[in-house]
């Protein structure tokens, strides 16, 4: 069998593979942190208010077609 000489500590199988992937992860991390924090900001900012459709239930019927109008719509 042929001896492995090619090993290296540094190289990318060694600690250099281990640090990068140590920054990829932590970099992904950070990016989806603060990708949450400005969906959140966003959200608060622009929130649901349910008065249109809670404050006009009273002619919803059990089947019917015009219940649409009273289905919930997405926030601005």
């Amino acid at each position: 069998m042929a001896d492995n000489t090619s090993r290296n500590v540094f190289g990318i199988n060694g600690v250099a593979g281990m640090l990068i992937a140590t920054v990829l992860l932590l970099s992904i991390l950070v990016f989806l942190t603060v990708w949450g924090i400005k969906v959140q900001q966003g959200s608060s900012a622009h929130y649901y208010d349910p008065t249109p459709i809670t404050g006009s239930l009273d002619n919803v019927k059990q089947i019917s077609k015009d219940n649409a109008q009273h289905a919930f719509k997405d926030a601005q």
